[in-house]
């Protein structure tokens, strides 16, 4: 995949994470799968490395880099076949939460953890009723003196059991208009009356989907990020609180294209190399047009959704989340068709041999259909495409 556009430095991290993929690789992710645990090996040696949080501030044992810096990592980790889903979670939305919401202390506390990968958090906002429709958030918290009390239900959240706390989403009311405004609370893992169930899911992958339950969940006070609603969320109208949510969700977005990027490139890299080789009649079966074809369509659909994804990581960077959230949004999108087109042309191109275990494609088929689903459906992205971008009437 083309690199011009970027610098020296990021070419360097793109080369020295794709060496750590092919390191431990497909057969690698497999393994732990297999016997039913985490890829506690790659992730502890990715956070050694300084990769894991390459997009934290320095101060705080960050890389002090970006979201930009963090895709790279997750496109190469994926692309050699060995990507963490819990990058999405930990550092993107986790981190960069805490980091630009966070109180002092509760920047000291976390993200030097989540900088070198000892400590993981996981990220909680659907919920059974509400799915796609934030406004809905019915987790709510309410004070009873120095505490809060946190009650609601979440599903479909991902490596509750390797974290140590979830970032909750929940709303609580505002004690000027007495309306319900999103705040977010970390809740430690073992807190009293906060429940984790697993969901059994098709999706063979390490990391597990949980429904939680919390019934009131005691926390301190501090366990609000930010402190409350007016120093997290800043001020400016009824809606600041979940404009500046979605804000903070835009890395997840970015980070959600990254991920179908690289796995995207993998199922093409092996669908080439296959092509390349596999001989029918007289020739390579990838010198037939029919072979070819949809292969390099594939290629260029993945290389514009990564160019998509380089502009909402900059802009989101830069400062810019409104830019950032359009594009975050549109690189999403992008990312999860070419995925998914990428690797029903991948297996298709090796026939019998694609639904095999030995050649790990198959596997891709449901997979690749995540980025389609989650964090937002496509149908979502369309929707918010022809509203916001479009100016055409709203739908929903």
């Amino acid at each position: 995949m083309s690199t011009l556009i970027e610098s020296d430095e990021h070419k360097a991290l793109r080369a020295a994470v794709a060496a750590l993929g092919r390191r431990y690789g497909r057969d690698y992710i497999a393994r732990t799968l297999a016997e039913g645990r985490h890829p506690t090996e790659l992730w502890a040696e990715a956070g050694k490395l300084g990769y894991l949080g390459v997009n934290l501030p320095e101060e705080y044992g960050g890389g002090g880099g970006g979201i930009t810096e963090l895709s790279i990592v997750l496109e190469e980790l994926g692309a050699a076949g060995s990507p963490l889903l819990m990058l999405v979670v930990s550092p993107a939305i986790c981190g960069t939460v805490i980091s630009r919401f966070g109180t002092e202390e509760q920047k000291r506390t976390w993200l030097p953890g989540l900088a070198d990968g000892t400590r993981l958090m996981a990220f909680g906002i659907t919920e059974p009723d509400a799915g796609s429709n934030s406004h809905r958030i019915t987790t709510t918290a309410r004070k009873d003196g120095a505490d809060w009390l946190l009650t609601g239900r979440k599903v479909f959240i991902s490596g509750v059991d390797m974290a140590d706390a979830v970032l909750i989403v929940g709303r609580t009311e505002d004690a000027r208009t007495g309306r319900l405004k999103p705040c977010l609370f970390i809740v430690p893992r073992d807190a009293d009356g906060f429940q984790r169930h697993p969901i059994d899911m098709e999706l063979n992958a390490a990391e597990k989907q949980f429904e939680l339950v919390l019934d009131d969940v005691r926390l301190p006070s501090d366990a609000l990020v930010g402190g409350g609603p007016s120093h997290a969320f800043g001020s400016g109208g009824e809606d600041a609180g979940l404009l500046q949510l979605f804000a903070g969700l835009n890395p997840e977005r970015i980070m959600t294209a990254a991920f179908g990027i690289g796995m995207g490139r993998y199922a093409l890299a092996r669908a080439v190399e296959y092509a390349r080789e596999r001989t029918v009649w007289k020739a390579p079966i990838g010198a037939h047009q029919a072979i070819a074809h949809p292969l390099a369509q594939a290629h260029i659909d993945l290389e514009l959704a990564r160019l998509m994804m380089q502009k909402a990581a900059h802009l989101y960077d830069a400062g810019d989340d409104i830019g950032a959230g359009e594009a975050a949004n549109m690189a999403k999108y992008a990312a999860a068709e070419a995925c998914v087109k990428a690797v029903d042309q991948s297996v298709h191109t090796l026939g019998g041999n694609g639904l095999t275990r030995e050649f790990g494609l198959a596997s891709l088929i449901t997979a690749s259909r995540v980025s389609r689903i989650a964090p937002v459906s496509r149908e979502m992205i369309l929707n918010y495409v022809s509203h916001q971008t479009l100016g055409l009437p709203k739908s929903y």
